[in-house]
């Protein structure tokens, strides 16, 4: 079975450790190229786009896969997109691993936005001291906010997207535990986080911090992801595989 894993998140490498080495398996890892020095994986791994959904399906072709795994980033809504058509176009079965979202619990001060534009208003005109957990792709639309002082934390350098007065970079790659967190606001007198809803736990600390500190988060939705079947992770997307050796595509839909 040739198998194509859209990756770039720990599900994706914790699939690809799992298959890696099975003679009934081959694996082709697929990462966008947005990380300069990823963490190097024990499968074959190409980087780059595709080209779009037409792309993704000949690749698909041209390639002979015979099952592919989006297991990308829970806001990476246009390759998902590109997944399930591409899919559908060749006739792959496509399964996406899709982690669960995080949920308010008793304590956290959350305001819920759609999208980066409704985060910077949420900020508000007074300046306030503020920590930015989103990623590089998107901190340049904090620079419609330049009164507040920011602490962006991110994988790779912000190479200057976020010309503000009063920034403060911090290159580092997860997990990060709660505690750690915690010193690092108090440290930083951070007032208010802005994250992503990304789920799962490997960045989970700075909401727990936050909770504990009483200081409040501004949180982005998850944008749309297409109708496909889906698992919460690694295990579920191997026993989909597991399965397509002895069922056909109809019941490989009922995951």
């Amino acid at each position: 079975m040739r198998i194509l894993i859209l990756g770039g998140t720990g599900e994706a490498s914790a699939l690809a450790r799992a298959l890696a080495g099975r003679e009934d398996r081959a694996v082709i890892l697929s990462l966008a190229g947005r990380t300069a020095a990823p963490k190097p994986e024990p499968v074959p791994t190409r980087v780059g786009g595709f080209g779009g959904a037409k792309g993704l399906a000949d690749y698909l072709l041209t390639e002979r896969i015979d099952r592919l795994i989006d297991a990308t980033h829970p806001f990476a809504a246009t390759i998902s997109a590109n997944a399930a058509h591409a899919a559908e176009a060749v006739g792959v079965p496509l399964l996406a691993i899709r982690r669960p979202a995080w949920h308010r619990e008793p304590g956290d001060l959350w305001t819920d936005v759609a999208g980066m534009e409704e985060a910077v208003a949420a900020l508000g005109s007074e300046p306030r001291r503020v920590f930015l957990t989103i990623g590089r792709q998107e901190a340049g639309a904090f620079a419609a906010a330049p009164q507040h002082a920011y602490l962006a934390r991110t994988v790779e350098p912000l190479d200057g997207v976020l010309p503000v007065p009063d920034l403060t970079a911090l290159e580092a790659r997860g997990p990060f535990d709660a505690a750690a967190e915690a010193d690092l606001m108090r440290a930083t007198g951070t007032e208010i986080l802005v994250s992503k809803n990304s789920g799962g736990a490997a960045t989970y600390g700075k909401i727990a911090a936050a909770r504990s500190l009483a200081i409040p988060v501004i949180m982005v939705r998850r944008p749309e992801k297409p109708d496909v079947p889906s698992v919460p992770d690694a295990a579920g997307a191997l026993r989909w595989l597991d399965a397509g050796d002895h069922a056909g595509p109809a019941t490989l839909r009922e995951v």
